[in-house]
């Protein structure tokens, strides 16, 4: 179980309820990091007393500076400083809650100092995985999965000594705000439209992924990475009410499914008890309430941005670091409202045309292979 954890992206939404979890277990937090919400960053200092605060934003890391001047926190800026948070020596777990490739190298750096990583950032095992999880197996780093999803069938797994017995893993999808639209339908959605998730509350980027389909092509990725499986082993279905987090089917025909309630809390603090259980404050999930659970098969026609994440990862290399770039450089625009939101399926799968796929990368040309990527839907959105 962990002691004392440090979270890199603690204003954002996962990182909030990680504090609350902490809060809970009784937790140290050793560091906490964000990128400019200093407002935020200054209320839970203030709450948790960390060693270490970093702002990736200089100007942001300065202000905080001034703000916390009566405090014994010491405030850092820059990218660089996530290194510094992420292998803190007083944490034995470090919460990987930043959105982006940013998270990559302060993981890594993680992973060498043998933390526990309580990964809730797709975009490390997406665009590295095969790095990542070598590094982990190197210095027997444990990597938990706080996602949903993926914590789903960490659990559904625990027992399972042989993974020759998976026949294969079963993604649940809730199908996000635009269920049951067709292509054409779907094209007239606004910024506004794709935010209004129908289960969950998470941040923007994550949100308009679930609208496209984006964020379970990515967690398709990152599936086959965290448990060395090839894609015809993972798919996807739709099951609109969110309550059946995921599945494995073994090859003697049984299928166990993790339940609860659409609450984060869940799968983080399971990452941070593991590999026991603490005591969960919150109302549990009554059978006798929920609604009737359904399923359904996903539309890659409507929605095709899964279909993209699924070539990527059947190429494999950098395609992967390419296909998720491109995706978080679209995403950026269309909520700056500079492009539709068919133009983030478009942009991404010309990028993928574009930027030729490396074979067992190294770390540098993963990099290269993600500013290629952004650069190209840069431009190409401005024909």
């Amino acid at each position: 179980m962990s002691k004392t954890i440090s979270i890199l992206g603690s204003t954002g939404s996962i990182g909030r309820q990680t504090l609350d979890v902490a809060e809970q277990l009784g937790l140290q937090v050793a560091a906490l990091t964000a990128h400019s919400s200093v407002d935020r960053m200054e209320e839970q200092v203030r709450r948790f007393h960390p060693r270490l605060a970093v702002m990736t934003n200089e100007a942001a890391a300065r202000d905080l500076a001034v703000r916390l001047a009566d405090m014994d926190t010491r405030v850092c800026g820059g990218f660089d400083a996530l290194k510094e948070a992420a292998t803190i020596p007083e944490a034995d777990t470090v919460v990987t809650a930043v959105v982006g490739m940013v998270g990559l190298r302060p993981t890594l750096a993680a992973i060498r100092e043998k933390k526990r990583i309580a990964l809730a950032n797709k975009e490390t095992l997406v665009c590295a995985g095969q790095l990542v999880m070598d590094a982990a197996e190197a210095s027997g780093a444990e990597i938990v999965p706080v996602d949903s999803e993926h914590s789903a069938i960490f659990q559904c797994l625990q027992g399972c000594a042989d993974r020759r017995e998976i026949k294969r893993l079963i993604l649940t999808c809730s199908g996000g705000p635009f269920y049951g639209m067709t292509y054409g339908e779907v094209g007239k959605m606004t910024k506004a439209d794709a935010l209004k998730h129908p289960n969950w509350k998470m941040g923007p980027k994550i949100t308009v992924d679930c609208a496209t389909l984006m964020n379970k092509g990515l967690e398709v990725i990152e599936a086959m990475r965290l448990y060395r499986l090839p894609l015809e082993q993972v798919s996807v279905v739709v099951h609109r009410q969110s309550i059946i987090h995921s599945l494995v089917e073994f090859r003697d025909g049984a299928v166990l499914a993790q339940l609860g309630t659409p609450d984060m809390r869940l799968p983080i603090r399971y990452a941070m008890t593991y590999p026991n259980r603490g005591e969960n404050p919150a109302e549990p999930l009554d059978l006798l309430t929920c609604p009737p659970l359904t399923f359904s098969a996903p539309d890659r026609g409507a929605f095709p941005c899964l279909r993209l994440a699924e070539e990527a990862a059947l190429e494999g290399g950098t395609a992967c670091a390419v296909l998720n770039g491109a995706n978080e450089e679209a995403v950026r625009l269309f909520l700056a409202d500079r492009i539709g939101f068919h133009d983030i399926p478009r942009l991404v799968a010309e990028a993928r045309a574009a930027v030729p796929v490396c074979p067992n990368p190294t770390l540098e040309e993963i990099l290269a292979a993600d500013a290629a990527a952004r650069r190209s839907v840069l431009e190409k959105s401005q024909l």
